[in-house]
C-alpha cells in the first residue's frame, strides 16, 4: 500500500494515541515524544510538521508495526 503524500505530523500523533494506545509524554521544540506499554515499553518521537517526508513516516510505520506485531498496512489502512 502505497504511503500518504500529505499526512501531517499532528495527524499521525492523534491516530497513535487515540487508536494504538499512545500517549504524549513531552515535546521538544516540534518533535513530541509519545509512548506505550502494551504489549511493553515503546518509546517513539514523531516530528508535529505540515508535511511528514515519506522515509521518516515509513520508519515510523516500521517501528510501530514491529512493536505492536501487526502489518504496517493495517496501520496504513487507519490513516485513510
Amino acid at each position: 500500500m502505497r504511503l500518504p503524500r500529505d499526512l501531517n505530523g499532528r495527524a499521525l500523533i492523534d491516530l497513535l494515541c487515540q487508536r494504538w494506545g499512545y500517549f504524549q509524554v513531552h515535546q521538544i521544540g516540534s518533535h513530541v515524544v509519545l509512548e506505550t506499554d502494551t504489549p511493553f515499553h515503546h518509546r517513539i518521537v514523531v516530528p508535529d510538521h505540515k508535511q511528514l517526508r515519506v522515509g521518516t513516516l515509513s520508519a515510523i510505520l516500521r517501528a510501530v508495526s514491529s512493536h505492536k506485531r501487526i502489518a504496517r498496512d493495517d496501520l496504513l489502512r487507519g490513516l485513510k
